[in-house]
């Protein structure tokens, strides 16, 4: 899918318009709103408004696709801050994709001022002015990543948006996520639509505390993550999530599972560990998503070399679940279906 005219438009409920990947079988963006959702699951929960009054703001997008997300960063932070300085690192396989999107004029009614700057970027891979320093690195992310990591970029925010998991697995692995969290800040926050528990697992894994966002046109939330990090009482202003006060994990089940998940949290909370999520904090996890980390589902996907194919890394997974000692997931669907809660949350977790 490399020349422009293999992609068509396809709109969506708040009137901006996405595409749907014939590699993949998915639209790049949910057809309840395309915009909408690059602020929603990304802006907001990483808390750009905030941060933008600080002079110079660093975004890593992995998976730049049409560039919405990069988009609706720079819409957010320059109408709070025009002299911020912003830095873009985007991520993308597909150089045609943001190409395509420029070319279809998906900007025209977004009342975005910069779509100058957003056809630069898609057709020379970067761009420069006096308060923006973006580029885009093509190829497969789990190589390009490493020369993110190389240049000691530090993202006070991350926006984490591969296709689904069962579709990409490769960009939701132990290994990849673990590479994102070391290019994310100390104070920074990495936002995802997914709520999937093998993508929280491997979060969790990465030594980083997940919260729940807010659901956005489906009723599944996504995820906002961040580093752990030790402070006193009344320092932050937040409530931590703490996965072992209402929901420990039994030693035989983290041994099964395979991660560091129970033994990091356990050490966090006898520190007294909390993340600092600001004002606009999203929700701690609810027990019925805490109950799914214990689960199969919540053995993640694995890449130890950052090299294997999409067959290899599910393969891997599904022999892992098939030996593993965790409730099956179909007990605690069934356990959960009949509440409200349950339900809403069940729909498109999986």
């Amino acid at each position: 899918m490399s020349d422009l005219e293999n992609f068509t438009p396809k709109l969506t409920a708040d009137g901006s318009f996405t595409f749907v990947s014939q590699e993949f079988g998915e639209s790049f963006h949910s057809h309840y709103g395309a915009q909408q959702e690059s602020f929603f699951k990304f802006v907001e929960p990483t808390q750009l408004a905030t941060a933008a009054q600080k002079p110079v703001l660093r975004l890593l997008d992995v998976c730049y696709g049409l560039g919405y997300n990069t988009a609706a960063a720079l819409q957010t932070i320059w109408a709070v801050n025009p002299s911020c300085c912003v830095e873009v690192i985007g991520l993308e396989v597909n150089p045609a994709v943001p190409q395509a999107a420029i070319a279809h004029h998906f900007y025209d009614n977004w009342n975005c001022n910069y779509i100058e700057i957003l056809k630069e970027l898609a057709f020379e891979h970067q761009v420069q002015t006096p308060c923006l320093k973006a580029k885009l690195l093509i190829g497969d992310a789990r190589t390009t990543i490493k020369l993110v990591l190389q240049s000691g970029f530090w993202a006070d925010a991350i926006f984490l948006d591969p296709f689904s998991p069962p579709q990409c697995p490769q960009l939701w692995t132990v290994e990849f996520i673990k590479q994102l969290s070391l290019c994310l800040h100390p104070d920074g926050l990495l936002a995802t639509y997914s709520c999937a528990a093998a993508v929280r697992t491997a979060l969790l894994s990465a030594g980083l505390v997940i919260y729940s966002t807010p659901p956005v046109g489906r009723r599944s939330p996504g995820t906002v993550a961040a580093h752990a990090r030790g402070g006193g009482v009344g320092e932050h202003t937040s409530t931590p999530f703490d996965f072992a006060t209402s929901a420990p994990v039994p030693s035989s089940e983290v041994e099964m599972l395979g991660t560091s998940q129970g033994k990091s949290l356990s050490n966090r909370e006898s520190r007294g560990e909390e993340v600092s999520l600001g004002k606009e904090s999203p929700l701690p996890l609810s027990q019925v998503e805490k109950e799914h980390l214990l689960t199969r589902a919540a053995i993640p996907y694995r890449d130890p070399q950052l090299s294997d194919p999409t067959e290899v890394i599910v393969k891997r997974r599904q022999q892992e679940q098939q030996t593993s000692c965790l409730e099956p997931t179909s007990h605690w669907r069934k356990r959960w279906l009949l509440g409200t809660q349950g339900r809403d949350f069940i729909g498109t977790s999986l």
